[in-house]
């Protein structure tokens, strides 16, 4: 079945794709599916953000078209839940990852390591044909190391150190990554509600 992922990240829609092998789901890039959007995200949580874009490319999709849609972001526990729905655009929408993760640490200055802690967020939204929907959220837990490491992933994987393993999201393999992150986290979640459905 084909998903059209409502994103311009190629980054993004080939982690997806890596998570869904093998469920009989191939998620679709909107260039693939010859959609353009200019969406304005205005919602005020992950769910709302999700859901906007998913309906957005609904309406230009083809009818038997599921379209999905993920928004996520880092939570930081002592910047009460920031950046959050605004991950992407913190600093300002061309700043780089460097320049986010410097302006996260000078904010964390006077928070110890051990109470840096923070969260991955993914909501992922699914419009059906039939134009009913429906969202799931994962989430992984970590802490923020200054020094980023790590040269898989991106955003702010670098920074995301996850102790159980021992490393950051960056460090680990694409199928380690992807067992414990919050986006395959939902996105199994998704694939089992849908599983249900057929």
């Amino acid at each position: 079945m084909r998903l059209v992922i409502a994103t311009s990240n190629e980054d993004k829609v080939r982690e997806i794709d890596e998570i869904l092998e093998g469920t009989g789901y191939k998620a679709v890039s909107m260039k693939e599916a010859g959609i353009k959007a200019d969406i304005i995200e205005d919602g005020k949580t992950f769910e709302e953000n999700a859901l906007i874009k998913a309906n957005a490319v609904h309406a230009l999709a083809k009818s038997d078209d599921y379209v999905m849609a993920d928004d996520s972001g880092l939570c930081i526990d002592a910047l009460d839940g920031a950046p959050g729905i605004y991950s992407a655009r913190f600093c300002g929408e061309d700043s780089t990852y460097p320049e986010k993760f410097a302006r996260i640490f000078e904010m964390l200055k006077d928070v110890p390591e051990e109470k840096r802690t923070a969260r991955f967020c993914c909501a992922i939204a699914v419009v059906r044909p039939d134009g009913t929907s429906f969202t799931v959220r994962g989430e992984c837990e970590g802490v923020l190391h200054e020094k980023p490491a790590g040269e898989n992933g991106f955003g702010y994987d670098p920074i995301f150190y996850v102790p159980e393993f021992g490393m950051t999201t960056a460090q680990m393999p694409p199928e380690q990554k992807n067992s414990i992150s919050h986006r395959g986290r939902a996105l199994r979640m998704m694939v089992e509600k849908l599983s249900k459905e057929k």
